[in-house]
């Protein structure tokens, strides 16, 4: 063959592939003319794929005139369309109708993380109404309140006790909630700042598997996003038993200003709960959000929220005065217990196409932080004149930034995606006080009293190979700590230091065995976090030990109405050091083992009726103790929760839910056992006119006698001589109505 015709073929064959090859720029948006985030734009000849940004733009590569294009996202109708060559000229903007969901719509392998999409089904088919249900919302999570509603709750996840937040991460909008070396724990996580209508969807992930999550990512990371825009305006009031009320205004300020949203959302509530004495709880709430979309589609979004708390508490009490009749179940040993809280948030957030194939998001926040907590344990066990109340305080300011890029690009016939990033967070926190008081008034004595600057450094690169079918997602983390504590109660300047550096690999692979059939395993290495004062008083000694964790699962549709989702895990942790902020103390709890079985099922029996399951089954074990006296005190070993819910159905929507944890031990060697719960809650609602809902619902609607939270704790009434170790809980909410009118304009 002459040289001239072999260039001619190249050149054909260069052209032929060009014109293969071209790229289809466009963006996404509803009716309304807002942008649509993570819909699934595929080409259905060339099986290219592209999903939308925050700002509703997307790239579609190897696409020609005459493909056809798949358009979808849960939640909207999907849309075919067929490219003609000026959809190749210009910027293509796409408009999907919003619709009811529908389950068989959802294609797994569409999905940019499938186990978020499905919490964005239960968010949609079950509204929530208060940040406990909100937290509720995440697969396998259970919570309980233990001082009237006002402190954080208690969580577990996945066989931990996670205290408030020790072994899972929790943001909003890029910003951290858990509190580094708090005065009650480490990760002392409130979110009661969050106003749960504003909640727009929940990405979570389970395990040390997620080089973009850092400290407190043991058991998993919990990523709430709050919303762009309102589509209408509202107000609401609700009344119900125990003097309870909460009252709602959610107001867009710019309805009809183009590529500019603002809102604001405030929130009031007061509740005197069902105890003999009244907890006199309430909570203001303040939220504003505003969004701007440059000319070139650029995304600026400004959020400020404060909220403030205050409450009584009747706290835990101990099993034996209800049995012996001196108290009632919701009766109080000391009622004098209670607190003040309160959290300013500033967060400013940026994101840019650099170029077709890069993206960069960042963040920068910083939050003001008060807390006053008066608890008592104990009783008379350590003072039988004044009594066992202590009282846990600290002043905190928080300061942060987190940095991302996305780049995407083709290695021959391999897509490629490189994410990496960095972040910061530095906490200044003043007066971190343990002290012991009589009747929140005088202080007996400082236990503890002193300054923490704590300061975190984070870098990560996640890379992933897509092969078609297979995904390989090897990925990488750093940290680095800094840590400063300065003991006001020594009689000189004590000023202690330590810091630390780790690194987590991690390595994914995701299979799409089939368009509804995914099976991944996940692998990865984390680190416990470490309260400043643990680490200091152990002179630097397993500051970070190492967390190993494993998941095989899978997400499989069976039908088009039916979603499961399995995983088998395991997770070994090197040391769990535990600062109990109630005593000033450390508690070494050397290796532990957990692993465990989770199932969640989606099943969608019409249009209007749904049903969601979640258990998980957990084995949780210590392993530098004896048989038998090796428990993990209170690491739950089956739950489950889950609900029927009534969707749209002639104005009607609600729906019933249910959730359960077993009988668990509560201390190592099982001998006092922690009971088990099984509580159902029922809401109803009808809305008429287009604009007015009415809603009546009903929490324990079967008044059963449950303990939300409990403990194995050694305590001492004033009348007694001897100390018992027994169980000391606090009451679960009994039966209790409510109603509320909610009004959108």
């Amino acid at each position: 063959m002459k040289l001239y015709q072999i260039i001619a073929l190249l050149l054909i064959a260069a052209v032929s592939n060009n014109a293969y090859s071209q790229q289809i720029k466009g963006e996404i948006k509803n009716e309304i003319d807002q942008p649509l985030e993570s819909a699934y734009i595929y080409n259905l000849n060339s099986k290219s794929h592209a999903h939308s940004l925050g700002n509703g733009e997307f790239i579609l590569e190897n696409s020609k005139a005459g493909d056809s294009i798949k358009i979808g996202l849960l939640g909207y109708s999907n849309k075919i369309m067929v490219l003609n060559p000026s959809n190749f000229e210009s910027l293509l903007t796409i408009i999907l109708e919003e619709k009811t969901f529908q389950l068989e719509e959802m294609t797994i392998t569409e999905e940019l993380n499938a186990l978020s999409t499905i919490t964005r089904l239960d968010l949609n088919t079950s509204p929530v109404n208060s940040s406990q249900e909100v937290l509720r919302k995440v697969p396998g999570l259970i919570i309980g309140q233990h001082a009237g509603g006002g402190k954080a709750e208690q969580l577990f996840l996945r066989g931990f006790d996670i205290d408030h937040g020790t072994d899972v991460s929790i943001s909003v909008d890029g910003m951290p909630v858990n509190m580094v070396s708090h005065a009650h724990g480490q990760g002392y996580s409130d979110l009661h700042f969050l106003i749960p209508e504003t909640v727009n969807k929940i990405d979570f992930g389970k395990g040390p598997y997620y080089a973009q999550e850092g400290d407190f990512t043991t058991a998993g990371y919990v990523d709430f996003s709050t919303k762009d825009y309102l589509k209408d305006s509202e107000i609401t009031l609700s009344v119900g038993d125990f003097n309870s009320l909460r009252t709602l205004g959610m107001f867009n300020l710019l309805k009809n200003v183009k590529n500019q949203n603002a809102y604001i959302a405030t929130e009031y509530i007061e509740n005197d709960g069902p105890f003999v004495s009244p907890q006199n709880f309430n909570r203001l709430n303040l939220f504003g959000k505003y969004v701007l979309y440059t000319p070139e589609n650029d995304k600026l979004t400004l959020t400020a929220s404060h909220f403030t708390s205050r409450w009584d508490a009747s706290g835990q009490i101990p099993q034996r005065a209800v049995d012996n009749g001196s108290i009632t179940r919701f009766g109080a040993i000391d009622d004098t217990e209670g607190g003040t809280t309160e959290r300013t948030n500033f967060n400013v957030a940026f994101s840019k196409r650099i170029s077709d194939n890069t993206t960069v998001i960042t963040n920068a926040f910083y939050s003001h932080y008060e807390f006053e907590l008066f608890s008592n344990f104990t009783f008379f066990l350590e003072d039988p004149i004044n009594g066992d109340q202590i009282k846990q305080k600290e002043n905190r300011n928080i300061f942060g930034a987190n940095t991302a890029i996305t780049y995407n690009t083709n290695l021959g016939a391999t897509e490629f995606t490189l994410h990496t990033g960095l972040s910061l967070r530095h906490d200044d926190v003043n007066d971190v006080e343990l002290s012991r008081t009589l009747n929140r008034q005088t202080t007996l004595e400082n236990v503890q009293l002193g300054d923490v600057n704590q300061t975190n450094m984070g870098a990560f690169i996640n890379t992933e190979f897509d092969f078609g079918k297979l995904t390989i997602a090897p990925a990488l983390r750093l940290d680095y700590f800094k840590f400063l504590y300065n003991d006001q109660l020594q009689p000189e300047y004590t000023l202690l230091s330590e810091t630390k550096a780790i690194a987590s690999p991690k390595l994914n692979f995701f299979y799409n065995a089939k368009e509804n059939l995914q099976l991944y395993l996940k692998s990865g290495i984390g680190f416990h976090s470490n309260d400043a004062r643990v680490v200091v008083s152990n002179q630097g000694r397993d500051i970070l030990p190492k967390a190993y964790g494993l998941d095989v699962g899978d997400i499989w549709k069976p039908t088009k109405n039916v979603v499961v989702n399995t995983a088998f895990w395991y997770l070994f942790l090197e040391q769990e050091f535990v600062y109990v902020g109630d005593a000033g103390i450390v508690e070494p709890s050397g290796k532990t083992e957990r692993y465990g079985l989770d199932l969640g099922i989606r099943y969608q029996f019409n249009d209007w009726l749904y049903l969601d399951t979640d258990a998980t089954f957990t084995k949780a074990r210590s392993l530098e103790a004896p048989d038998g006296e090796d428990f993990i005190p209170l690491a739950p070993d089956f739950t489950m929760a889950g609900g029927l819910s009534v969707n749209n159905l002639d104005g009607f929507f609600g729906g019933i839910r249910y959730r359960y944890i077993d009988d668990r031990p509560a201390n190592e060697d099982n001998s006092i056992v922690a009971e088990g719960y099984f509580v159902t809650d029922f809401n109803a609602n009808y809305t008429f006119n287009n604009n007015i809902t009415l809603s009546l619902i009903v929490e324990n609607i079967f008044d059963v006698e449950w303990n939300e939270t409990q403990f194995a704790t050694e305590s001492r009434l004033q009348n007694e001589a001897q100390s018992v170790e027994e169980i000391h809980f606090t009451p679960g909410t009994p039966f209790f109505i409510k109603g509320s009118i909610s009004y959108k304009f």
